[in-house]
């Protein structure tokens, strides 16, 4: 006949597989099983197999507990010692059965194990056999389970009144950051099982306690019982009935103490091992043998053990040459392990005392953003009391995120030694950008009017606007508020520097690194629009450069959907990169006319036909090629003109947009950006439909 083959093979398991009994199942009909043996005779084959069962768990339970690193991963022997606990009562009440039942027939009326037990345990002599059993009792009920029952309860009393200190141990670990919340967790429900399963054991003991009392109230029951109806009721002899009586009782009782006792064993090692790490024979073999010393001494007292007049000489001997040499042999060791670390650490403090040269290419890195402080400023990067320069430079970033749709690039604080003491220099790209000096201990204030400040103190200039302002004490901080006057701290003083400072350098912190990053960080409904888009119509780097010129103008790149739409739809007629941002800025007009609004509504400035035609005028070449070329002269007086119609409108509270036609307003900007970066030109596509706007003048 073929082999079957793997396929048909798979299939016969599985379908015996789900003939058999599903865990839950099989542990129901063990316990009514159980159940079964308190009320229903048994023949004495089956309980030779029960009986058989009993030692194979208890063995079973043993080895368990002796490779287990920690008593958790068998949080379930409290369940499992009352179940074994009941198996072994109900086979003692089987045994008792046909003990009483059926020991007048001869030792074989129990079964063939209780039959050899008894009467190679004791050996054809019943003293012999009952003392055995008494000193198994005595030392299951006296030794091992009292001391288990005694660790569990203290381990289940301290675990409790430890656990408030552990919890607030994982709750600090997780509020500093050294742990994660996965692992807070896991430690937690570690702890609460931890108590639950030494609280289950100080319980659990009592069961094998109780089981070794029962087992010898059993043993004399069957006796006395067993010889009442040997010879009162069955009419044997006397020695006979004592003979078969005993030989059965004692087999009945060390089948059922053996168990228990490696049971107990069990329980003992497993509530033992909750202060010791890895597996028993690791554990206990490494601590043991940790101290050749001590092998030595044993050693040396084994020798003079085996030459002591009337003492045997080969065990002590023996003894005594395998401690010495293990106390060679682990000395040894040490010492290699001991001159390994020496130089492992030798090796290492050279390596610290050595610095590894740093790669020339080290040198090519460059801090997109760095803020370079002097000595006496260190103190607001570590100040506690307040709010911390770093904490105002992160609240930057997101606001600066929420305003321009991008996340600026991290600012790097270094300490200066070559900076005067509260001098502050700021970079961006390795270019000095602004510096300003500081009085850390001090609060800068302000007329919002731009009037000298009447409070003693140290004039000097705000150094993000060329303010004038003063440097006051802080206790002067309410009577400066009282004035109206604007009071700030030096770390804001900073962070407003550094402000302005990004918003006029915004453009060349937009890399093409995070322009891919925002593509990439788009929804996913949007992602088919890239794909069109880039890099089929238009590169990452166009993209990039139309984002800048976006940011350049203070415009929002927030809206990037929009924005790619309006991309999208100019590059059907043009690649002008100028062209393409002057199509976006109407896709984006609701947001731009926003933006500037002043109370609901734009106020505007509009250009004078005349400009608007001398600008048109000044445009020379074909197509996208155009370019401004105007006089410098005329340059001049429209420079002039910009500057006098705004100053008038500032001089009553007015920030209002230039408004130009949509084919000159690209060039308008250019030159207005020269002198008036701040100042807003708007095309009159840009104004939305639904914006409000209000004529201040024309230029």
């Amino acid at each position: 006949m073929a082999d079957a083959t793997p396929a048909s093979t798979q299939s016969l398991q599985n379908r015996l597989l789900g003939a058999l009994p599903s865990q839950d199942v099989a542990l129901a009909l063990g316990v009514v099983a159980i159940i079964g043996m308190l009320i229903l005779p048994m023949p004495s084959w089956l309980l030779d197999f029960g009986l058989a069962i009993s030692i194979t768990v208890s063995v079973l339970i043993l080895m368990t507990t002796l490779f287990i690193e920690k008593p958790l991963q068998l949080s379930s022997f409290p369940t499992i010692l009352l179940i074994a606990t009941m198996l072994r009562l109900g086979l003692n009440i089987a045994t008792t059965r046909l003990i009483l039942a059926h020991g007048h027939e001869g030792t074989h009326a129990a079964g063939g194990i209780i039959q050899a037990f008894g009467t190679f345990i004791m050996g054809g002599d019943t003293i012999i056999g009952i003392t055995i059993f008494l000193i198994l009792i005595v030392i299951n009920f006296i030794v091992i389970t009292k001391g288990a029952g005694r660790i569990a309860e203290v381990a289940a009393r301290f675990s409790l009144d430890a656990m408030p200190g552990k919890q607030m141990a994982i709750d600090a670990d997780l509020s500093a950051g050294l742990i994660d919340e996965t692992t807070a967790k896991a430690r937690r429900r570690e702890l609460e099982g931890e108590s639950t399963f030494f609280g289950a054991m100080d319980g659990a003991s009592k069961f094998v306690r109780g089981d070794a009392v029962a087992g010898l109230l059993i043993t004399a029951i069957n006796i006395i019982v067993g010889l009442i109806i040997g010879v009162g009721v069955q009419g044997t002899d006397f020695a006979t009935a004592f003979h078969s009586y005993t030989v059965l009782t004692v087999g009945d009782g060390l089948v059922s103490q053996i168990p228990a006792l490696i049971v107990s064993t069990a329980a003992g090692l497993l509530v033992t091992k909750g202060g010791v790490a890895g597996k028993t024979d690791e554990a206990l073999i490494g601590q043991l043998t940790h101290y050749p010393k001590a092998l030595g001494v044993v050693a040396a007292l084994m020798a003079g053990l085996a030459i002591t007049p009337g003492l045997p000489f080969v065990p002590f001997a023996a003894l005594a040459a395998v401690s010495g040499y293990g106390a060679w042999t682990l000395s040894r060791r040490q010492k290699e392990k001991e001159t390994l670390e020496r130089e492992e650490q030798a090796a290492a403090d050279l390596a610290k005392a050595t610095p590894a040269e740093e790669p020339i290419s080290a040198a090519l890195a460059m801090d997109q953003i760095r803020l370079e402080l002097g000595y006496g400023l260190l103190g607001m990067v570590n100040d506690n009391s307040g709010y911390r320069l770093t904490d105002q430079i992160k609240a930057l970033r997101r606001q600066l995120a929420s305003d321009y749709g991008f996340i600026m690039p991290s600012v790097r604080i270094l300490d200066n030694m070559a900076l005067q003491a509260n001098t502050y220099v700021l970079y961006i790209k390795e270019t000095e950008i602004g510096r300003g000096d500081l009085r850390p201990n001090m609060l800068m204030v302000m007329h919002p009017a731009g009037e000298p400040v009447e409070l003693p103190g140290e004039n000097t200039r705000e150094p993000a606007f060329g303010l004038p302002a003063m440097w006051v004490d802080r206790s002067l901080r309410d009577e400066a508020n009282f004035r109206g006057y604007t009071v700030v701290d030096a770390a804001t003083v900073v962070t407003t520097h550094l402000t302005e400072a990004i918003k006029e350098n915004i453009p060349e912190l937009l890399s093409y690194v995070e322009t891919q990053k925002l593509l990439d960080e788009l929804p996913k409904e949007n992602q088919k629009l890239i794909a069109d888009l880039v890099p089929n119509r238009i590169q990452v780097s166009g993209v990039q450069r139309v984002l800048q010129n976006l940011l350049g103008e203070q415009v929002s790149i927030r809206d990037l959907p929009t924005i790619l739409e309006g991309i999208a739809e100019a590059v059907g007629y043009t690649q002008n990169l100028v062209l393409i941002t002057e199509h976006v800025r109407t896709r984006l007009a609701r947001q731009i006319s926003s933006a500037n609004a002043r109370n609901g509504v734009v106020p505007l400035i509009t250009l004078s036909p005349v400009w608007e035609q001398r600008f048109a005028e000044a445009l020379i070449g074909n197509g996208e090629e155009k370019q401004l070329a105007m006089a410098p002269s005329a340059l001049q007086e429209f420079i002039g003109a910009v500057r006098d119609a705004f100053e008038t409108q500032a001089s009553r509270g007015e920030l209002p947009c230039l408004l130009t036609s949509p084919a000159i307003r690209p060039y308008v900007r250019s030159i207005i950006e020269r002198f008036r970066p701040a100042t807003v030109v708007l095309s009159q596509n840009e104004i939305h439909a639904k914006a409000k706007i209000r004529a201040l003048g024309q230029v």
